[in-house]
This record gives C-alpha cells, sequence and structure tokens, in this order.
C-alpha cells in the first residue's frame, strides 16, 4: 500500500490537529509536518518533499497562493491541494492559476476531502462540487463582458506581496528587509499596484486586501 505524505499549512492550529487526527485513522495518509504560514510551507516542502501538501489560501506572511506557485515552480512533482473557505469563482481561478492540483471548501465532508488527495495523489484533478456551479456560471458570464481575469489577479507577484505587507501594516524599510529589496523598489511596486487597483491611500489598500481575502481572518 502507497502512503501517501501530506504537509498541512494552515494558520489555525485547532483545524490543523483536527485534520491531522482525521488522516492519521486512514492507512495509507501520513501528515510528515505543519506550518502556520505560506513562507515555511515553501520551506518544508522543499526541505520534506512530501506527496501532497494541503494549503489554505489566506495565511501570514507569504500567502497561500504566492506559496502554491513557489512549491510548484520549486518542486513540480509535489501536488497541492487548497482547503478553504472561498467559495467564489475568482479565488479558484487564482488557485489553480498559481498551480493548485486540487480545490475543496471547509464545508466539505471529510470524505470529500479524502477522496480530494487520494485522486490527486494519482495525478487526477479536483474540483470541489461546491464550487463547480459557481466557477461555470462565473465563466459564462465573463465571457459576456470580456473580463475573465480579476483585477487583483493582474498585480505582479511582488506587488500581491508588498501589497499584503503593506495591508498589515508593515512599514517600507520593513518591508524592503523582509522580501530583500530596497526600499525604493518597494516604493514603485507600491505605486505601481494602488495604480493598477485605483486605490489612493493605505487603508484603502487594507480594505482591499481584506475583502479579497488576502489577510489572515
Amino acid at each position: 500500500m502507497m502512503i501517501i505524505r501530506i504537509l498541512l499549512a494552515d494558520d489555525h492550529a485547532i483545524l490543523r490537529a483536527g485534520l491531522r487526527a482525521l488522516f492519521s485513522a486512514q492507512p495509507d495518509l501520513e501528515v510528515v509536518d505543519e506550518v502556520d504560514n505560506g513562507k515555511d510551507a515553501v520551506r518544508r516542502a522543499g526541505e520534506l518533499q512530501p506527496d501532497i501538501v494541503v494549503s489554505d489560501i489566506s495565511m501570514p506572511k507569504s500567502n497561500g497562493t504566492e506559496a502554491i506557485s513557489d512549491i510548484k515552480r520549486r518542486y513540480p512533482a509535489i501536488k497541492v491541494l487548497v482547503l478553504t473557505v472561498h467559495k467564489e469563482e475568482e479565488y479558484v481561478h487564482v488557485a489553480l492559476d498559481a498551480g493548485a492540483d486540487g480545490y475543496v471548501l471547509k464545508d466539505d465532508s471529510q470524505e470529500d476531502l479524502i477522496n480530494a488527495i487520494r485522486s490527486i495523489s494519482t495525478g487526477k484533478a479536483y474540483l470541489s462540487p461546491g464550487v463547480c456551479g459557481n466557477v461555470v456560471r462565473g465563466y459564462l458570464g465573463h465571457l459576456s463582458t470580456g473580463d475573465l481575469v480579476p483585477s487583483w489577479e493582474k498585480l505582479s507577484h511582488r506587488e500581491r506581496q508588498v501589497l499584503k505587507l503593506v495591508a498589515e501594516g508593515h512599514r517600507n524599510k520593513d518591508i524592503a528587509q523582509y522580501l530583500s529589496i530596497s526600499v525604493k523598489t518597494v516604493e514603485k511596486h507600491r505605486a505601481n499596484l494602488m495604480k493598477k487597483l485605483d486605490l489612493h491611500h493605505t487603508s484603502a489598500v487594507t480594505a482591499y486586501a481584506i475583502e479579497h481575502g488576502l489577510l489572515t481572518k
């Protein structure tokens, strides 16, 4: 019997404990570690080389979609399953574009989650029944308007990082240090993202990040 090795990435300790207990009851599932942020998810994925990373979207530091993109770029053999509360099609599109192999909602059944893990471990994709209808309707609706890409998805990877850190209240100097770039570069990314999103002050950036699930709830 093949054992599926899983890395958990979610900032809620109680949820991680519940998932660990659920998976430990399955003979073919093993949790190799758990982390509470996207940056550590990327690091531990590289160190442990799990079969699957089960990750939330909204997490501190590097968020879920950024972590997914980094993991899939660096370790393409690792499968990523998104486990989230977000049902809106824009979140599904962004997660799949980042490279996610599956998308499950936190209010899906335990059986759905386990089936999703086993499915993507064999190379198949998995999309929660709870979002399938929304995604199809949203896709058909956008075809008529020509706007298939959400505005925040049009931001570059670095601009999304800066947006999240600005919204969390970090100063330009701190952001520069965290991202290992210059303060001038931070200021440039900050100006560009605000222009793209038509935001005119920091409080608007924070409100935008909250609205789009980029901050931890």
